[in-house]
């Protein structure tokens, strides 16, 4: 029964047989047979057919929402069996947002440390990939903004706050007001990103709008327009620590108005949780404390 909920997971998820039997590693024929075998067991329809997939029935989402939990104590159920005899050694997958990644090991490795067996997979998610992806359970937990973020039903651990700096040539680092930024040819992250969309909010409370000139969802085509001395960008400070800025560029602490937001780790809440997981969240609040 597992292995038919996850193939089922799996395919609510890829919207298509072919590709749900691939991600699983079945063939199509094993997955269909299945799917009918899960909805001969329950007595109701859970998929609708015609000459290719069309999405869930009713009674499928309903299973779906079923499916999701009891495949998450199955496994919770695993790993406990597991660390009975060889200690905390699941392997958890993390999305972290881009600006959180430089940041990352703070948790990561003194976890690693503790708990010599334990994996990790960790991958660079928007903030709403990762509210999505732990309801779906293809992660187990995420690195993201806690503030307005419309998380719904998370615990939370706050790990640091996320300040602002502007990346440019300069003859010196000193603060500069948002509104003296704005009027900077920028170049930005794209607007589908919460950093960005942070970043407006910020200008336009220091009665600015921002219009780049160049916009992307890669940290490091930003830095490389500002290696040029022709764009200034605005990034997230953890972007600016521990890593070479191009050079010649400083970054200049944003001011007027002050800005912080609360980064943390985010977990589905439920009444138990892996034995990798509980460890990753006890580590979270060491380093919180």
């Amino acid at each position: 029964m597992i292995d038919k909920l996850e193939m089922f997971m799996i395919l609510a998820r890829e919207g298509h047989f072919g590709r749900a039997a691939e991600a699983y590693g079945v063939t199509q024929p094993t997955l269909s047979s299945a799917i009918r075998a899960l909805e001969e067991s329950l007595g109701v329809q859970l998929v609708w057919r015609g000459a290719r997939y069309q999405g869930l029935t009713p009674e499928g989402q309903r299973v779906l929402e079923h499916a999701r939990r009891i495949v998450g104590e199955a496994r919770a159920m695993q790993d406990e069996m597991r660390e009975a005899r060889h200690g905390v050694a699941g392997h958890l997958r993390l999305g972290v947002i881009p600006t959180a990644l430089p940041r990352i090991a703070r948790l990561t490795a003194p976890f690693l440390a503790r708990n010599r067996s334990a994996r990790v997979t960790i991958l660079s998610r928007s903030s709403a990939e990762i509210r999505d992806g732990i309801a779906a359970q293809e992660l187990d937990a995420g690195i993201t903004y806690l503030d307005g973020a419309g998380l719904g039903r998370m615990e939370e651990v706050a790990l640091w706050l996320e300040t602002y700096r502007l990346v440019e040539r300069a003859p010196d680092d000193a603060a500069l007001p948002w509104a003296e930024a704005a009027a900077r040819p920028l170049c930005l992250l794209t607007p589908d990103m919460q950093n960005r969309r942070l970043i407006d909010g910020h200008l336009a409370a220091a009665g600015a709008q921002a219009a780049p000139r160049v916009e992307s969802n890669s940290t490091i085509a930003l830095l490389s327009h500002a290696a040029t001395g022709e764009w200034s960008a605005i990034l997230a400070e953890a972007l600016c620590e521990g890593f070479a800025l191009p050079p010649g560029c400083l970054a200049r602490p944003l001011i007027a108005p002050e800005a912080a937001h609360r980064v943390g780790l985010v977990v589905e809440h439920r009444p138990t949780y892996t034995p990798s997981l509980r460890a990753l969240i006890a580590e979270a609040r060491r380093i919180a404390d």
